[in-house]
C-alpha cells in the first residue's frame, strides 16, 4: 500500500456522492427533454458487430425504412455501429428522424453517419432508461451481453408492471428461439416465470406483421408520472438500522 495516499474522509465521500447525483440528474434531464421532443417512436436494439453485407444489417436498414415512410415514426437507436447503423441508415434514407443516445467509453465509441440528432451519456444505466422512455416497440434484433442486458431488463420491467406493457419485437427466428426454448425447458419448468410471461415478446420476421404490430401499438406520448408508486422515507434509519452519512456526521461532531 502506497503510504503517500491518503485515506478518503467522509466529507470527501458525501461531497463526491452528491457531486455524482447532480451529474447523474443532469442526464436523466437532458435525455428526457431530447426523446421528449420526439414522439412516436420505435427502439431498435442489436449487435454492434453485424457488418454492412449481412443479412441482419440489410433487415434492420429496410425495417426502420419501412417505419419511417409507412408509419411516420422515429427510430432510436444506441448511435453506434452494427445493427445500430442499419436502423439508422433506413430511417435516414427515408427522411426520417434518426436518433441516436450515445455512450461515452474509454475507447471513443463509433458513432455512425446516419444521426439525424443525437444525445450523449456517460452512464449506461442513464442512457438504457432513455432508449426504453416513452417508446411504443422495442425492436430487438441478434446481439451479445448488451443486447440481452436491454431485452431481460426491459422484459422485467414489463412484467413486473414497473412500466407499461408494449409490444417487444425479436426478429431472427433461429437466434431467439434457441432462448425461448431455454425460457420453456428451465425457467417454465421450474416455475420461475409464468406460461402468460411467454406472451410479453413476439418472434417473427415477418416485416408486414411488425409494422402491424406496431401500428396497433398505443401511442404512450411519456410515461405519466405516478406519484403513489414511491414513498418517501425521509431521515428515518433504514430496517437493518443504517443511516445516511447525514446521521453519521451528527455522531461524529
Amino acid at each position: 500500500m502506497d503510504k503517500n495516499i491518503k485515506p478518503v474522509t467522509l466529507s470527501e465521500i458525501s461531497e463526491a456522492a452528491q457531486k455524482r447525483v447532480n451529474f447523474i440528474s443532469r442526464e436523466f434531464t437532458n435525455g428526457f427533454e431530447f426523446v421528449k421532443n420526439y414522439p412516436r417512436s420505435v427502439t431498435f436494439f442489436g449487435s454492434a458487430r453485424i457488418k454492412e453485407d449481412e443479412y441482419y444489417y440489410k433487415k434492420a436498414r429496410e425495417l426502420a425504412s419501412k417505419i419511417v415512410e409507412e408509419l411516420h415514426y422515429s427510430v432510436i437507436t444506441g448511435g453506434g455501429p452494427g445493427i445500430m447503423e442499419a436502423a439508422n441508415r433506413g430511417a435516414f434514407e427515408a427522411g426520417g428522424n434518426s436518433l441516436g443516445l450515445t455512450i461515452d467509453l474509454p475507447n471513443e465509441q463509433l458513432t455512425n453517419p446516419y444521426l439525424t440528432d443525437q444525445e450523449d451519456f456517460h452512464y449506461f444505466f442513464s442512457r438504457k432508461v432513455c432508449l426504453s422512455f416513452s417508446a411504443e416497440a422495442y425492436i430487438f434484433f441478434p446481439g451479445g451481453f448488451g443486447t440481452l442486458d436491454e431485452f431481460l431488463e426491459i422484459l422485467t420491467l414489463v412484467q413486473t408492471g414497473k412500466i407499461p406493457k408494449a409490444p417487444m419485437i425479436l426478429v431472427g427466428m433461429e437466434y431467439w428461439s434457441a432462448f425461448e426454448k431455454f425460457f420453456k425447458e428451465v425457467l417454465l419448468v421450474n416455475k420461475t416465470i409464468n406460461t402468460e410471461d411467454l406472451d410479453l415478446y413476439t418472434i417473427t420476421e415477418d416485416e408486414e406483421k411488425i409494422l402491424q404490430i406496431i401500428k396497433q401499438a398505443p401511442i404512450r406520448m411519456g410515461l405519466k408520472y405516478d406519484e403513489s408508486l414511491e414513498k418517501v422515507k425521509g431521515d428515518r434509519p433504514t430496517k437493518n438500522g443504517h443511516e445516511p452519512l447525514s446521521g453519521l456526521f451528527r455522531k461524529i461532531w
